[in-house]
């Protein structure tokens, strides 16, 4: 098989296992995958897991494959955050929230981050379209939030609060405090609480 052949079968996946590759095609040759990596037609997400080099220069894309490269996940905290538009700063990893455990890893895409999360605390995403009718699976701002006071104690002062530098234009106008009500039941963590009021205290909502 040339990689012709294979690019037109597979392009469309975005991503591909080798179980995928080899259910189309029970006699391909495994060496193809390091070969055409060598070569630059192909990019390792994981063990197993490739994508085509094109689709590093596609807009969300990198967020796509945090869903695919480690399952079940969801973005969320800074990732999610500076997605939104509610902190200023570019993120350098791809940060997304698991049931499983802890994991960091890189690759020629991005640099992912996941942390381990209570299943039962695995809700308050959409799913939000790409193009191609893809969709990535990302955290509601309230939810991402959350995520975000929960697994990092150390929000617990009015100065770490002033270090997050949320953008207070969309606290007021476009945070549903309402859902980070509900959502926050769920939790039910003492901690949480008070990370969120002393939140609420320094923004003013």
């Amino acid at each position: 098989m040339n990689y012709i052949e294979f690019k037109q079968k597979m392009f469309d996946l975005a991503c591909f296992s080798n179980d995928q590759v080899y259910a189309w095609r029970p006699d391909f040759d495994r060496n193809n995958f390091h070969r055409w990596t060598k070569k630059g037609y192909l990019i390792k997400l994981k063990q197993s897991l490739f994508t085509f080099t094109e689709y590093k220069k596609m807009p969300d894309y990198a967020l796509y494959f945090a869903n695919r490269i480690y399952k079940p996940s969801y973005i969320s905290l800074h990732t999610a955050l500076s997605y939104y538009g509610m902190i200023p700063e570019a993120v350098v990893q791809i940060t997304s929230v698991t049931p499983l455990k802890t994991i960091y890893l890189s690759n020629a895409i991005a640099q992912y981050s996941y942390k381990s999360i209570k299943s039962e605390l695995m809700f308050g995403y959409l799913l939000k379209p790409l193009p191609d009718g893809k969709t990535i699976q990302m955290a509601t701002p309230e939810k991402a939030l959350l995520d975000l006071l929960y697994l990092y104690p150390e929000y617990d002062t009015l100065q770490e609060m002033e270090n997050l530098r949320l953008d207070e234009d969309f606290l007021q106008n476009d945070l549903k405090l309402e859902l980070i009500n509900e959502f926050l039941s769920q939790f039910n963590s003492k901690a949480l609480t008070k990370r969120l009021n002393l939140l609420y205290n320094y923004y003013s909502l």
